[in-house]
């Protein structure tokens, strides 16, 4: 069956700020590659070619980034969706660019080319749609699914915690025939429009049928997931431009970006990616983190399960002790994730300075030599040593 991929990477992702406020969630980095670039290669490798990506927030960062698809051996079209009003609004955009049955992917979460394979031969053999679905310790986050057999029977929608009664989840991979299309129109919603709104009406007609995903499934939806998510995908790599001196020690999975430096007497350590041109000082230590592109690691600092923006300072001496803390989102207190600190893009945190763990600082923030952050600092604030 020749299909297309519609994936939706439309969204800004507000639980992932401040890294979001200058690039949609789909570009973050993961093993210093874009998390959309893991799903066009998964896409590609189940043997798709035509993609169309419906694109919204900050979507020339997209556009620009990933062409034509030439470089995947993809063809790419793109749609817009203006306003950032559901996955079923943003499906519905796509409807001109498909003909018959297509797989519907989410352009942020991970998932492997043999479920997306999976996929798409349920969908050939039953000639219905076809839902991945996955197991997962935080069911209340996703929609979750009751299943009988291999028959979805029920999803809901982030249920509170204390109504799960299931851990099988929406993994937001899809396969539709073009009646999705008119049970989205058909979908009264007050707000947003999701896909699984219309879902629901599929599951009622029984006409949704459940793939079990056997591979990898990754979903970064909060700055921790980075984390976690980067350290299970991470390969030991080294681009040809990287300098690291014979002094200093790279150990376990590490990524290198370009130009990266790594200064005599620093060790970085597994689960750390650095992106193109970062500069790690003498004598620092960097581990399980993600450092973006034209950071600064200074002389002595010490960064430990962290994301650094790109183009921020950690200056000398430094420290991002790392471990275990409660972080607030919105309305909802996490508790015990572990995340040491982000720093975000262009923001400076002077020498000596110490970042409490969960400290999420942000971007173009100047914290003064010698202060203490803990808890959460909007952008563009100055923090003075006390």
């Amino acid at each position: 069956m020749d299909v297309t991929a519609v994936i939706l990477a439309a969204g800004e992702g507000t639980r992932l700020r401040p890294l979001t406020e200058s690039r949609p969630k789909a570009m973050l980095p993961v093993s210093n590659r874009p998390i959309l670039e893991h799903v066009v290669e998964a896409v590609a490798e189940a043997g798709i070619d035509d993609l169309v990506l419906v694109v919204g927030y900050r979507r020339e960062r997209i556009q620009s980034y990933f062409g034509d698809g030439d470089a995947w051996d993809v063809d790419i079209e793109y749609v817009v969706q203006e306003k950032q009003l559901g996955t079923g609004h943003a499906l519905l955009r796509a409807e001109e660019h498909v003909e018959g049955a297509f797989v519907a992917l989410n352009g942020d979460r991970i998932v492997e080319a043999e479920d997306v394979a999976r996929v798409v031969e349920t969908l050939e053999v039953n000639g219905e749609t076809a839902l991945g679905v996955a197991r997962t310790s935080r069911p209340s986050d996703y929609g979750v699914v009751t299943l009988e057999g291999e028959a979805v029977v029920d999803i809901v929608e982030k249920p509170p915690r204390h109504a799960t009664r299931s851990e099988v989840v929406n993994a937001g991979l899809y396969g539709f025939t073009p009646d999705i299309f008119e049970a989205l129109r058909e979908t009264e919603t007050d707000g947003e429009l999701g896909v699984t709104d219309a879902l629901e009406r599929l599951v009622a007609e029984g006409a949704v049928a459940a793939v079990r995903l056997q591979g990898q499934w990754l979903d970064v939806s909060f700055l921790w997931g980075l984390l976690h998510v980067n350290a299970h995908v991470i390969e030991a790599s080294t681009a040809d431009s990287a300098r690291v001196a014979d002094a200093a020690s790279v150990v376990g999975d590490v990524a290198l970006g370009a130009d990266t430096r790594v200064r005599p007497g620093a060790r970085v350590l597994t689960g750390t990616a650095l992106g193109d041109n970062v500069d790690v000082g003498a004598n620092a230590v960097v581990s399980n983190s993600v450092v973006l592109p034209d950071a600064t690691i200074g002389d002595g600092a010490v960064v430990c399960d962290a994301v650094v923006g790109a183009n921020a300072e950690v200056r000398a001496n430094a420290t991002v002790e790392g471990g275990d803390a409660d972080v607030t989102v919105g309305d909802r207190v996490h508790e015990g994730v572990r995340l040491g600190a982000v720093v975000g893009d262009n923001t400076s945190v002077g020498g000596a300075a110490t970042l409490a763990p969960g400290a999420v600082v942000g971007n173009r923030v100047d914290v003064e030599t010698g202060s203490h952050v803990d808890g959460r600092i909007e952008s563009d604030a100055v923090v003075r040593r006390a």
